[in-house]
């Protein structure tokens, strides 16, 4: 089975060579894409999936302040879930610099940042994937929302990315719109296409600016690709897309959508999302979206017209897949770990056992109601704040 890349360039040679009316040059000036030039020509941008948690359950990364030294002290931890995304079907490697900034690390800042960015680049040329670097929320802010001051972090880690050389940058996981918008503000200084995620649910962020008010926020701001990350589950955060698309119709405003959810259910969170369910974050293993779950986000985010889908905490390389796979027929390839994975289960039609053997069809999967093999557990909690 051809990688990504290699089925591109097929694709584009066959069309070269069988009457098409693209020539080697065209080939050449595909490879270059940047971001906002597949999202244009209706390509669907798979993005990875979680860092954070899933190095924290691997022994790299110490839950609490959640910052990523591990990626200049275990890069080759950070380099392999980044393979592994890619494999599983992402062409956007987004930089491990989540909390990366000068408040939160200290010293250390300016070394994560640039060694992620090594790591992300080397995944990333190995297929046709893309480079993304990554700021998010301050602390700062919620003290006292001194905006030079918050601009001034985020600045000094956008001079890390511009001298690497990203691709395009993202603003993430954003409680309040106007620091949102500061951020992509700082991000449009570098002349690079700009992605702006916040982490709220369909009541909007902590200021109840509604979700539809912060995507025209952001894209006034100047962001090109403005969605939601973390915090919810897939469910509620295309609810949550879905206002925010309306948004920026009623403002007449364009841009490109991108969700990144949780890999957990959370039907029964709050405002502030998974972060105060009692749970959170050592038990949230009995709320994991299996990979059909995972099928069903990417067609419903696909139908609502969001073109770039990718995961945040809990989301595994195979929930990857599981959207490479869904969205297979709008892109035109499988990915490289699909050759361990039969689709809808059609793997296990060589199981010996008859019973197992029927278990390989679509309708099973899609109609199965997971148990959690714990008799007395609720199947919800009520959140802690």
């Amino acid at each position: 089975m051809r990688n990504n890349k290699q089925h591109t360039i097929f694709l584009k040679i066959r069309n070269c060579l069988f009457g098409g009316k693209e020539g080697p040059l065209v080939i050449f000036l595909f490879l270059l894409q940047g971001i906002l030039e597949r999202l244009e020509s209706g390509e669907v941008v798979v993005g990875d999936g979680g860092f954070l948690v899933t190095l924290e359950k691997r022994g790299y990364v110490k839950a609490g302040l959640w910052t990523p030294e591990v990626v200049v002290e275990h890069p080759d931890a950070v380099g392999q879930l980044h393979m592994e995304f890619l494999r599983a079907g992402a062409n956007v490697m987004q930089t491990f610099t989540f909390s990366a900034s000068e408040e939160k690390l200290e010293s250390k800042w300016k070394d994560v940042n640039a060694t992620a960015c090594d790591l992300a680049r080397e995944v990333a040329d190995k297929g046709d994937a893309l480079v993304a670097g990554g700021i998010c929320q301050t602390a700062i802010y919620k003290q006292d929302a001194d905006e030079a001051r918050v601009k001034r972090l985020f600045r000094l880690q956008v001079e890390v990315f511009a001298r690497k050389n990203v691709d395009f940058l993202i603003a993430e996981y954003f409680e309040h719109a106007e620091e949102a918008v500061w951020a992509v503000e700082v991000l449009k200084e570098s002349g690079k296409p700009v992605a702006a995620t916040m982490c709220i649910g369909p009541e909007g962020d902590k200021n109840d600016v509604t979700p539809g008010e912060c995507a025209v926020k952001l894209v006034k701001a100047g962001a090109s690709i403005v969605g939601v990350n973390c915090r919810f589950g897939p469910g509620i955060s295309l609810k949550t897309m879905k206002l925010m698309k309306e948004g920026l119709q009623a403002a007449g405003l364009k841009a490109h959508l991108m969700v990144q959810s949780l890999g957990f259910h959370t039907p029964d969170c709050g405002k502030g999302g998974f972060v105060d369910l009692p749970e959170y974050p050592f038990g949230l293993e009995p709320r994991t979206a299996t990979r059909w779950d995972i099928q069903k986000y990417a067609r419903e985010a696909y139908n609502l017209g969001v073109r770039f889908i990718g995961g945040c905490c809990g989301f595994e390389p195979y929930h990857i897949r599981a959207i490479a796979e869904e969205l297979a027929p709008e892109r035109g390839f499988w990915p490289p770990a699909s050759d361990k994975h039969g689709i809808w289960g059609s793997g296990l039609n060589m199981h010996t056992k008859p019973w197992i053997r029927a278990r390989a069809r679509r309708e099973y999967w899609e109609n199965l109601l997971p148990a959690s093999g714990r008799p007395f557990c609720p199947s919800l909690s009520k959140p802690d704040s």
